[in-house]
């Protein structure tokens, strides 16, 4: 046999050369590619060592290693550090969980004071998520309204300031005042709706008299190169994670906190525990938007904190209750974490589209169409894989851990990136 096969090598040089042609075209398109590369580029001087026909090999060897950890580009323009072109990357997710109806709403909206801030103080974003209660539509106003409020009444802050004055106005009165103007719109609201007989959602359909008894807590952070600015009415919460230790940027407004409960009974009202602190028996929050039939025992005004970003700092959580409920602050980081690290670096614009939970993720993720009117300003051009990693595997831990109310979460990356 071995003889056999020795005559054959020896006698059929044209099927040989065939083999290796058949060889070559199983190649991979990579390897080929990068064996072109090799040959047009500069060979060795011929005193290097080694015959003509070892210079491709080794030429080949080296540009494959080269060539196996391409570097990655992003197309839009990046400085060092936290720069006036910084650009954020987020993800967003938005379930109904275990509710029969979707009442939480998410809100961006990139670089919302185009023209009103000045240009040297950078671009500033905002993320706000809202949980409604009673029915969805004082989330959804605003979902439409609030950045457009915030924005007005920063531009009216700083209208009057001289040129020598500092640029950015205080922070404290634009959100208090934007919030206070929000709160109104959804007081108006009930109030033309209820005189006019006109019907828009669900919850008007089941008592139109009765369309003050909805509402909506609101966490708001405005994203700039050097601050985060949060504001906070209700028990949805705004976490930072800075050098893996997480900051709590709001205070959760409930009933029996002790600042809260005596404001609430200086007001004339009462904390009745039923399934919890309520006011007056009925809500398990102290400050929201809306509620006009509780007032002035629940109201709109928010806690704002003005934190100044660093090197240390990793992410930005803002998130719903039907989060905060089963997840501790500590949790949430580490999960955010984890998919910052098995995600590398921020991906280029488009890498992974974000959006909303599929409902096959969990058991009651929503009626169809309820989880693309819960979030609102997501451009998929600026969504990052580890930021939307992070946010659906933060909404799947909520609902294995039985979260029993919707569940919205935003992260938003604030590495420094060089």
């Amino acid at each position: 046999m071995a003889e056999i096969c020795c005559e054959e090598t020896k006698s059929t040089p044209p099927a040989s050369a065939s083999a290796i042609t058949a060889l070559a075209r199983r190649r991979p398109r990579v390897e080929m590619a990068v064996a072109e590369a090799c040959r047009s580029s500069t060979t060795p001087p011929a005193d290097e060592g080694g015959g003509a026909s070892d210079t491709p090999t080794r030429c080949g060897k080296r540009r494959r290693v080269a060539c196996a950890a391409p570097a990655r580009s992003c197309q839009r323009p990046r400085t060092t550090g936290f720069g006036s072109t910084w650009w954020p990357r987020y993800g967003v997710t938005s379930v109904c969980g275990l509710r029969r109806e979707m009442e939480d709403a998410v809100s961006i909206s990139l670089d919302f004071l185009r023209g009103a801030a000045d240009p040297s103080s950078g671009k500033h974003h905002f993320y706000g998520v809202f949980d409604g209660h009673g029915c969805c539509h004082v989330a959804r106003m605003c979902q439409d309204r609030m950045h457009a409020l915030v924005a007005d009444e920063y531009k009216k802050a700083g209208s009057g300031k001289s040129a020598s004055a500092a640029a950015e106005p205080a922070w404290e009165e634009v959100m208090k005042k934007g919030f206070a103007r929000m709160d109104d719109e959804a007081a108006s609201r009930a109030t033309s709706r209820s005189s006019n007989g006109g019907l828009a959602c669900r919850c008007e359909l089941q008592k139109p008299a009765r369309c003050d008894h909805a509402g909506s807590t609101a966490v708001v952070a405005v994203v700039s190169p050097t601050s985060v600015v949060v504001a906070n009415a209700g028990d949805s919460r705004a976490v930072l994670s800075r050098a893996g230790v997480p900051v709590p940027l709001s205070v959760d407004h409930k009933p029996d906190r002790h600042d809260e409960l005596e404001r609430i009974q200086e007001a004339g009202g009462r904390v009745i525990y039923w399934d919890g602190a309520r006011v007056l028996g009925v809500l398990a929050m102290s400050r929201a938007i809306g509620d006009g039939y509780l007032k002035p025992f629940v109201t709109a005004e928010p806690e704002v904190t003005v934190t100044e970003r660093t090197d240390d700092d990793e992410c930005l959580i803002l998130a719903s209750d039907g989060l905060w409920d089963v997840v501790t602050n500590e949790m949430a980081c580490d999960v955010v974490r984890a998919c910052f690290r098995s995600n590398g670096p921020p991906s280029p614009p488009g890498a992974r589209p974000n959006g909303e939970l599929p409902s096959a993720a969990g058991a009651g993720a929503g009626r169809e169409g309820d989880g693309a009117a819960a979030v609102k300003g997501v451009d998929k051009a600026d969504s990052d894989r580890a930021c939307f990693d992070a946010a659906l595997l933060l909404a799947k831990l909520a609902l294995a851990r039985r979260s029993t109310d919707n569940v919205s979460v935003v992260v938003v990356d604030l590495r420094r990136r060089c």
